[in-house]
C-alpha cells in the first residue's frame, strides 16, 4: 500500500520576489579589501564593509553604503594619502566618485580635509565639494565654502573663505590627525 502526504496544498505567488536585471545589484560583497597595483608595485588599499555592483542599471555604478577607507602607498609602502567617507558610489561610465557623509583625507604633504561631500572626476583630475570645507595644515586651519582641487588634493581654492585659525600647539595638529 503506498500513502501519499504533503504538507500543504497551497502555492504562494512568488513573481513579487523576481526583479528585473536593471534594478538590482549584479553582486555584494561584505568586509572586501583589496589592493591595487601598477606595474608590479602596491598602489592603494581599499576597505569597505559592503560592496554592491550595479551593471545593467540605466547609470551603472558602484555603491558603498557602508563607506568606504582608500589609502595610497609610496613605493615602500608607507600609507602616504587616504580618504574616508561613510557612504560611496562610483560611476563607472563616467569616472565619477561621490564620497559623503563625514569624508575626511589626508594628502601626501599631510594636510587634512574634512567636508560632508567630495566628487572627485578621475578623468578631468579634478575633486571638488559646494559644502563647507576645513582644512588643516602644519601651522594653520582653514576654513570655507566650496573648494576646487587637483586630484592629489596638492594644488587647491576655496572658494568663500570663512576664517584662518594658526595653530602653535602640536596637541591641536595631533587631534586632527587622529580624527581620520
Amino acid at each position: 500500500m503506498l500513502v501519499l502526504s504533503a504538507c500543504s496544498s497551497s502555492v504562494k505567488n512568488t513573481s513579487k520576489l523576481e526583479a528585473e536585471r536593471d534594478s538590482v545589484a549584479v553582486m555584494k560583497s561584505y568586509q572586501v579589501t583589496t589592493l591595487i597595483s601598477d606595474s608590479g608595485i602596491t598602489r592603494y588599499r581599499v576597505t569597505t564593509p559592503e560592496w554592491l555592483v550595479y551593471d545593467k542599471v540605466k547609470r551603472p555604478h558602484w555603491e558603498f553604503p557602508q563607506g568606504l577607507h582608500l589609502e595610497q602607498f609610496d613605493e615602500s609602502l608607507y600609507v602616504h594619502s587616504e580618504v574616508k567617507s561613510r557612504y560611496a558610489i562610483y560611476y563607472t561610465e563616467e569616472d565619477r566618485w561621490i564620497l559623503s557623509d563625514s569624508v575626511r583625507a589626508k594628502n601626501v604633504e599631510g594636510e587634512y580635509f574634512e567636508t560632508n561631500s567630495l566628487t572627485v572626476l578621475q578623468k578631468q583630475n579634478l575633486i571638488y565639494t559646494h559644502e563647507f570645507v576645513k582644512i588643516t595644515q602644519k601651522n594653520t586651519i582653514l576654513t570655507g565654502i566650496g573648494m576646487r582641487s587637483n586630484s592629489t588634493l596638492t594644488f587647491y581654492t576655496i572658494n568663500k573663505v570663512q576664517g584662518m585659525i594658526p595653530l602653535d600647539d602640536e596637541e591641536e595638529l595631533q587631534a586632527e590627525k587622529d580624527s581620520l
